[in-house]
C-alpha cells in the first residue's frame, strides 16, 4: 500500500483524476493500493445524494463529483484523505469497510483526548462541541468493482465560516467543528496518528 503525502494544496480536479486512473490500475493490479493525505484550495463539492436546496449562497460554484453524499467544502486547513482500496482482497462487506475508515478517525481522536463518535443515519464523525453535537469529519466515498475511492475530511484549522453557505452534508440541525477548538495539533502529527490506524484497521 502506498502512503502519499502532498505538501502543497493540490487541484480538486486533478485529485479526482487522479483517483479514477488508479482505481483502473488497482483493479488490474497494476499498482499497489492507496492513502493519499492533501489540501485542497477552497472549494464545494457535491455527491450524487446532492440537493439543490442545500445551497444557501446562490452564487457558488459547485463541482458534481461521483462520491456519495451531499455537499461539503474543502479548503485551507482542512486535512483531506483519499483511499483508493480493494474490498475484495477482504471480506466484501461494505460496511465493515465504512467502520475501518470510522474507527480509525475516532482512534485518532482519542489519542489526542478529543471524544468522538459515529452515527448511522449522519454519515460522518461527530464531536460534542459546548454540549452540541457537531460534525468534525466528512466521508464520502464510491464503490466501483468492489474498490473504494474517494475519502474523508477532517477539520483541523481551518475557518469554518466557508460551511455558512451551505448545508453541510445536508443537515441542517447540527453544527460543525475543527480539531483546533480542541487543541492546538500539527497537521503532520494527525498525518501520522492516521495513518498508523488506517493499516492496522484495513488489514481484515
Amino acid at each position: 500500500m502506498e502512503i502519499k503525502i502532498s505538501k502543497k494544496p493540490v487541484k480538486y480536479a486533478e485529485a479526482v483524476k487522479y483517483l479514477d486512473e488508479r482505481v483502473q490500475e488497482v483493479y488490474q493490479n497494476k499498482n499497489e493500493e492507496l492513502i493519499w493525505f492533501l489540501e485542497h484550495k477552497s472549494v464545494y463539492t457535491c455527491g450524487v445524494n446532492f440537493n439543490q436546496k442545500d445551497v444557501l449562497d446562490k452564487n457558488l460554484k459547485i463541482v458534481k463529483t461521483s462520491r456519495g453524499g451531499k455537499i461539503t467544502w474543502h479548503g485551507p486547513g482542512q486535512l483531506v484523505c483519499y483511499f483508493v482500496i480493494d474490498i475484495s482482497k477482504r471480506k466484501k462487506d461494505i460496511r465493515r469497510f465504512i467502520s475501518a475508515i470510522e474507527n480509525s478517525i475516532i482512534e485518532t481522536l482519542k489519542d489526542l483526548k478529543i471524544i468522538s463518535f459515529s452515527d448511522r443515519k449522519n454519515i460522518g464523525i461527530w464531536v460534542l462541541d459546548k454540549k452540541e453535537e457537531k460534525k468534525i469529519a466528512a466521508i464520502g466515498f464510491r464503490i466501483k468493482k468492489w474498490i473504494a475511492f474517494h475519502g474523508f475530511s477532517l477539520n483541523l484549522s481551518n475557518s469554518l465560516n466557508s460551511y455558512k453557505k451551505i448545508i453541510p452534508c445536508g443537515i441542517s440541525d447540527k453544527g460543525v467543528s475543527r480539531i483546533y477548538d480542541f487543541k492546538k495539533i500539527s497537521k503532520k502529527t494527525i498525518i501520522d496518528k492516521l495513518k498508523i490506524k488506517l493499516i492496522k484497521n484495513l488489514k481484515y
